[in-house]
């Protein structure tokens, strides 16, 4: 796995100067021996924050911490990744751009955690943008992260997220669909005697490659009531009229 290097903050002060003075990015790398990419992340991203003392007691949050968490357990097994930078490290979520209700929500809920507010890095000529937290804290938060794709590796939760995720599966499946759901109308038609008719019912999907993931989702469902199958081997159906109800009561934006 690729880890960048930690650059001293002598360097960090040095390019944040030259950054309030309007230099551009090839012109602040060539005075301040930085890499033109480094500049460039920072200067979209902001500056990585500086490695503090983590004081790591999941068994001591509160319960509204608590929900918080598996809400944003949802969104990295989702669609996130966690990135080790030196003695710090990072948090990426991926989010549609046009869904702004759950990236303010997905920034509160990293707000809660890390002391500095995450940044937004929209990549060029998509519709996506990624939420970017820099903090000590989350290779502890998810020591789920390992190299590679997530589906390409074990994923098993530990004792306390276990716990988490079974006090509060309803914030743990919000995470999961806000980040790898979806809902639609199911289209289909009838031939009837008069002619062919037209129906429509609303549908949950959950996509993932990741065979332990979708289980955390199937099992989260369990918990709640909500019936759900298999279409295929990566989508995960809930169009049973009661579970859509339920789910349309507390997913919230992508419903």
């Amino acid at each position: 796995m690729f880890v960048r290097r930690a650059l001293s903050k002598e360097s960090q002060d040095r390019v944040r100067d030259l950054l309030d003075t309007g230099v551009g990015d090839d012109e602040i790398s060539r005075r301040s021996g930085v890499g033109r990419a480094t500049v460039r992340r920072w200067r979209r991203r902001g500056f990585p924050t500086p490695t503090v003392p983590v004081t790591f007691q999941p068994e001591r949050w509160g319960a509204d911490r608590r929900r918080t968490y598996a809400y944003l357990l949802g969104q990295y097994l989702g669609d996130g990744c966690v990135g080790l930078l030196g003695e710090s490290s990072s948090l990426v979520l991926a989010c549609d751009a046009r869904n702004r209700l759950i990236i303010e929500e997905c920034c509160e809920a990293i707000a809660e955690f890390a002391p500095n507010p995450p940044a937004l890095a929209p990549p060029p000529d998509t519709k996506g943008t990624r939420i970017v937290s820099y903090w000590a804290g989350w290779r502890l938060m998810f020591p789920q992260h390992g190299p590679g794709k997530k589906h390409e590796r074990e994923i098993l939760l530990e004792g306390w997220q276990q716990a988490i995720a079974e006090e509060f599966p309803k914030a743990l499946i919000r995470g999961l669909i806000h980040s790898d759901g979806s809902r639609c109308l199911n289209m289909f038609t009838v031939e009837l005697k008069d002619g062919p008719r037209q129906y429509s019912y609303p549908r949950y999907f959950f996509t993932n490659y990741s065979a332990d993931i979708r289980r955390i989702f199937c099992e989260a469902c369990d918990r709640v009531g909500v019936r759900w199958s298999r279409s295929n081997w990566r989508n995960i159906s809930i169009s049973h009229r009661r579970s859509v109800a339920l789910l349309d009561g507390f997913v919230g934006p992508k419903g």
